[in-house]
Parts: structure tokens; sequence; C-alpha cells
């Protein structure tokens, strides 16, 4: 098969074990189906990792995969995906990376990498062009991010090579570890870094010289033109702030999540939002591939710490999880925490989300300082904050315990700790609080990965008539709802939502500037149809989005999860003693109801797909493949 439009038409099969490397071709029809990142790995994953699967053994699969709109120089499609079977949930494994990693693997020649088997020693793989070839690296293991990126550019002689790589976190198994590449970008969520850690792989180096085929240069064009000449007027504030302008917004409507998620606003707050990151360490912006928006900062920091602006700065996320959910509102030390997690290669929210767990549970005299190793571990502690993340990325001490995720360290410090434990399925919680956004809450709860707030709805933004409200109406008749609504119609707009999400994490693009207020959903299907020449529809690359999350519905399922498994913290089901959202809880009835609803319009009887449903998406071999 030669080079499709959109895709180079090549897989790479990497066999740890034996050192087998092959480049495979599948038919346009395979394409067109599961169209590339997350719908590769949802296939590949139902496809050839057993039942049973240890996460952590050689009979698991870690599959790199780029998409139709990777590479393509447009802004937001810089982006690639990872998965794999998760090591902290024991299910669905997958997240997304921007950065320049995913460009330049198309560029390589490349659609996707799947590893598999082990090694017995450490080892990167180095691609160039096509050609790939697996190089020792024992004198690489160990590296932080940044020495192991400069040490591979310099081994290959190229200052240019993109490279995807783990840290120390990845090495030690830590579940929650991720896949990095250029510094600040990272595959974050489910423990892909563990698992590559698990196989030996450092990293996979990556350098092209190829341009992704388009099958309508000049209509491309005017596309591309619209994005570049719109997105940053319309996405200002993103461009000036970052997501750090999210902190002072939601700690006003009591959505800021605090002190683990016991309030949902913090005393001083306005000191770590992105107003004061611009004024006081902000260095420069920087972005992704291709982008117009340029939504990353660089910081930098003397005293009393040092934080190196190679490393970017903190976004909303990580001044959450790190600053607010531990007591904590000192932006220098966020700023360090952000360096020592991209160093070490961790997943910020799932580190800051277990260490408040740990400090509820210490403050609550469940845990003491014989458990911590004397580490003083209360709410508001900063050295105790960073020194955790160290301990964990390393698995010394205490941090041995947290490393293993909150709903493991809750099962070994006692069932009291049970409550403290913030997380879905056994992925820690996001820093986006389910008793404001209460549709929000219903997607942690069904979402394949566990709780997830990308590939979700964010009720905020529905409460009004608006450009994202209007852009919902063009696919039903949709009313701006309260945020406390959990009715058929919220869980509808949820639905369709989080598919055009799903649909957005196989393109493989960016959820920013492909939003449903800015690129939209007619203009990104038009894009599809430049690329790839298909005469795609918006209903079809919804359909895409629906077939990746059936799929990861059915991987859980194979695996053991119920419908018993799609539901919140107990924690969310009580209101705040004090806040704005005080006395507002998640109405657990309400909640069940829109579950079902859920259920219903996925067309998944009691949490399990259809017989016609997978019929209907194509996935009827599922059926046979994986006795769901």
């Amino acid at each position: 098969m030669g080079a499709l439009n959109g895709y180079i038409g090549k897989v790479l099969r990497v066999d740890l074990s034996s050192k087998i490397i092959k480049v495979e071709e599948y038919p346009d029809s395979f394409y067109r189906q599961y169209y590339g990142g997350e719908g590769f790995v949802g296939y590949f994953l139902l496809k050839e990792v057993p039942q049973g699967a240890d996460p952590l053994g050689a009979e698991n699969k870690l599959i790199f995969a780029a998409g139709p709109l990777t590479g393509v120089p447009a802004g937001g499609c810089g982006r690639h995906c990872v998965g794999a079977k998760s090591p902290l949930t024991g299910g669905y494994g997958e997240a997304e990376s921007g950065g320049y990693w995913g460009a330049e693997l198309k560029m390589a020649g490349l659609d996707a990498i799947i590893i598999e088997g082990m090694s017995h020693k450490p080892v990167y793989l180095s691609i160039k062009d096509g050609t790939a070839e697996l190089k020792d690296a024992s004198h690489l293991w160990g590296m932080k991010a940044l020495e192991l990126q400069t040490a591979i550019r310099e081994e290959l002689g190229d200052a240019r090579t993109k490279v995807a790589y783990i840290g120390p976190a990845g090495e030690n198994l830590v579940l929650y570890a991720s896949i990095a590449n250029d510094l600040d970008a990272f595959a974050g969520r489910t423990g892909m870094g563990a698992v590559m850690g698990s196989k030996k792989l450092k990293a996979i180096a990556v350098r092209g010289h190829n341009r992704v085929q388009i099958a309508d240069s000049e209509a491309f064009k005017q596309v591309v033109f619209w994005i570049r000449d719109n997105t940053p007027t319309i996405s200002r504030g993103l461009r000036d702030l970052g997501t750090a302008r999210l902190v002072k917004i939601l700690d006003t409507i009591g959505g800021l999540p605090s002190y683990n998620f016991k309030f949902g606003s913090i005393k001083e707050a306005d000191t770590i939002d992105g107003e004061v990151i611009r004024d006081t360490i902000f260095v420069k912006r920087r972005g992704c591939y291709a982008c117009p928006v340029q939504c990353k900062r660089e910081v930098k920091v003397d005293s009393p710490y040092n934080v190196d602006p190679r490393y970017g700065g903190p976004e909303y996320e990580t001044l959450g999880s790190f600053g607010s959910n531990c007591g904590i509102t000192n932006l220098k030390a966020l700023a360090k925490a952000n360096e020592m997690a991209n160093a070490y290669v961790l997943d910020s929210i799932s580190c800051g989300v277990s260490i408040s767990f740990a400090m509820e549970c210490y403050e609550n005299s469940l845990i003491t300082k014989k458990d911590t190793g004397g580490i003083d571990l209360r709410f508001g502690n900063t050295d105790a904050m960073l020194k955790m993340i160290e301990l964990i990325a390393l698995r010394k001490g205490f941090g041995d315990v947290l490393a293993e995720g909150v709903a493991r360290a809750s099962k070994k410090l006692g069932k009291a700790t049970d409550q403290y434990a913030i997380h879905v399925k056994g992925l820690e919680v996001p820093m986006h609080e389910p008793r404001l956004k209460q549709g929000l809450g219903i997607g942690y709860a069904i979402s394949p990965t566990g709780a997830d707030h990308c590939h979700n709805i964010h009720d905020t933004l529905y409460i009004t008539q608006n450009n994202y409200l209007a852009e919902l109406q063009s696919l039903n008749t949709f009313t701006p709802l309260p945020l406390t609504d959990l009715s058929a119609k919220k869980v509808s707009m949820l639905t369709y939502y989080s598919n055009w999400m799903h649909f957005l994490n196989c393109a493989v693009c960016c959820y920013f500037i492909m939003s449903s207020s800015l690129v939209g959903f007619e203009r990104t299907s038009e894009l599809v149809r430049t690329v790839t020449g298909w005469n795609t529809s918006v209903a079809e690359i919804l359909r895409v989005g629906e077939r990746a999350a059936t799929m990861g519905r059915l991987f859980n399922l194979r695996e053991g999860f119920t419908a018993k498994d799609d539901t919140l913290p107990e924690r969310f089901f009580d209101g705040m003693t004090e806040g704005p959202l005080k006395d507002v809880p998640v109405d657990k009835a309400a909640f069940n109801k829109a579950v079902i609803y859920y259920f219903d319009i996925m067309g998944w009887p009691d949490g399990v797909p259809s017989e016609g449903k997978l019929g209907e998406l194509g996935l009827d071999w599922v059926v046979s493949d994986t006795h769901c």
C-alpha cells in the first residue's frame, strides 16, 4: 500500500525481547475505521493484549500513535497519543501529549509504534527517516529529563532530534509515571511511564525530513489561514496567561480543589494565578508544533529555589494539585514542584493528589511521623510537599507507599484512610470540582481511563447562551442548563461533547485550538477532508469518537470492571462546609440516574455495549475476541 493522504501507511513494531524490528502496513479501511491516536490504541490493546495481562509484564503493549492531522502544518496539529494497559488502574490506559514529537514521528515516516516484550537491559529506540535501531541506554539510565534529552541529541549528532522519554519515576515503576517530550509536554496520566520503564525502554528519538501528504493543499491552506488569523485573538486569555488564568476564576466560584477536595477555595489563591506568574517569574511563552496561540510559560526562579526555565512553567493542574489541594500558595515553591515533576517525569495531578491524600491522613492521625520518616506532612508545609515529590519519584521511604497511587496506598494504610482517597477507577481526580461542574462528575465516572477532565464536558461553559452552546446546538436542540443539572439533556450534552473530544484524541489534535467555540465541528471536519480526501462529515467524526470510547469500555469490561465502578468518591456526595459551594453536594440518586442515561444514549444497557451497537460501530469482532 502506498502512502495515504494524511498518513504514512506504516506502523513500526518493536519486540524488545527478541530485538526484532519490522514495519507493518494496514489497508486503507483500517485507517478510516480507527483513524489513529486513541482509536489505534483501543484496537491494538483489544486485539493483542491478553485478558489479565500484567501491566508491567512482557505481555502488555505500549502504543505510540499519531493521527491524520498530526504533523500537518496547521495550528493544534502537533499531538500524539500513548496507550497501554494501565498499571495504576488495571484497565484501559491512554494519554495525549503536545509539543513536537508527534509531528516529527510522522515526518520520520511512521503513523504509530507498537512496543512489545521486555528488554533485559536499558535501551532506547532511534528512528530517522523510516530507519529504526535499538541502542544501549545503560549510560542513560537514572538521568533526569534535561540531561537525558541533551545526551541523546549529542550522541545522535542532531540537536533537532525529538525525544520521548521517561525519567527516574518511570524507571522506578511509580504507577503514575509519565512519558514526556520537549521538557514540558506530557502523556501524563494512567502510568504510561511505568509501562515504558518496565520494558527498560528509556527513550524514543525521532528525526524526519518528509512532509505529510495532503489531498487538497489549496483548500487546506484556507483552513490553516483561518486558524492562524483567528485563534490567537479568540484565545487571548490563554495566550497571555496560559491555563494558570483559571486559578482565580475557579477559586471565586468555589471550584478550585483545596485541602484534598475538602474545600473549593483557598486564601491567597490570587498569589498563584496567571497574572502573578506573568508579573513576577515569567520569562517567555512557547507552544507546540505550528501553534499560533503559544499558551505555555517559561519561568525562572533564583531564590530560595533554583528553577530552570527550560522546564517550562506550572500550568493550572500543577498549581492546583501541588498548590491549593495541598494547602500551599507559595508560587516559587510551586514553580520548583513543576520543575521537579518534569525532571523526574511524573504526572503532577496524581502526584499532588497522592500527597494531599497523605496530608489529610496525617492531620487526622491516621499516619504519623513514624510512617512518614519524620516528615511533618501537614497541609501547607511547602518543604514536605517538595520532599515527597523526590521520595515518590525514587520510591524511597514513605514515597514508596504514595508511588502506588491513592487507591492502593489507602488499602495499605487501612480502611479509615479510604475516605480521603480521591480517585475514580484508581485514577486520581484532576483539578476540576464535580460539585461545581456536575455533568463533569458524570464524565469522571464513565470515562474509560478513570477521572479525566480532557474528554469531558465543563458545565460552566453551558450555563448561558454563548459560542460553545451555539456550536453544540448544531447537533441537537440544547438550551442553557444549571451547573447542578443532571437531566437526560445534560447527559446528552456530555455524550456529544465527550465523543467529540475522543475524536480529537484519534485525529490527534489540540483541545484548545479545535474547541467548539474556536475551529469547531464543521471546520474540523473540513480540515480532515482537505488532508485525507475523504468525504467525511461531522456525523462521521463523532462516530469515530464514540467508537474509541466504546473500545475503552470493552477493554475495561474484559479486565473485570463493571457499572459499579462508574461512580465518584463519597466526598463529592456531601456538600462543603464553607465557601461558595457550601451545602451543594452531588445528589447521589440523580447521579446514579444520570449514569444510566449515559448508558442508554451510548447503547450500553447495564454498562455493556449491545451487540447491535457493536455492529453499528464495526466492532462486532470484539464480541468473539473478548467475550464481553
